[in-house]
């Protein structure tokens, strides 16, 4: 077996997708969005710290309002669905 780096999850993703290589290492939410690969192995979780993706309102954000109601919509029950078929979590 030969080891081929990429330069992102994406870039791993379509190489596999594409069949320039019989397999990569990508987050499983990532795998998900393709149905062209197979999950072949995942990495147990207490091998990996959490990954965790944070959100927040910068203090100088000329938007305040908007950026605070788009967290609030993404802390909602219709996020949280989209998320969860995508293979991710909500931290509570």
């Amino acid at each position: 077996p030969k080891l081929v780096l990429g330069n992102s999850v994406r870039q791993v993703l379509a190489a596999v997708e594409s069949g320039n290589v019989d397999a990569g290492v990508v987050y499983t939410t990532d795998a998900k969005t393709s149905k062209q690969v197979k999950v072949a192995a995942t990495a147990s979780e207490n091998l990996h710290s959490p990954i965790i993706y944070p959100i927040a309102v910068l203090k100088n954000s000329k938007n305040v309002s908007n950026a605070s109601e788009y967290i609030q919509f993404l802390s909602g029950n219709q996020a949280k669905a989209i998320f969860e078929k995508y293979g991710f979590g909500m931290i509570k």
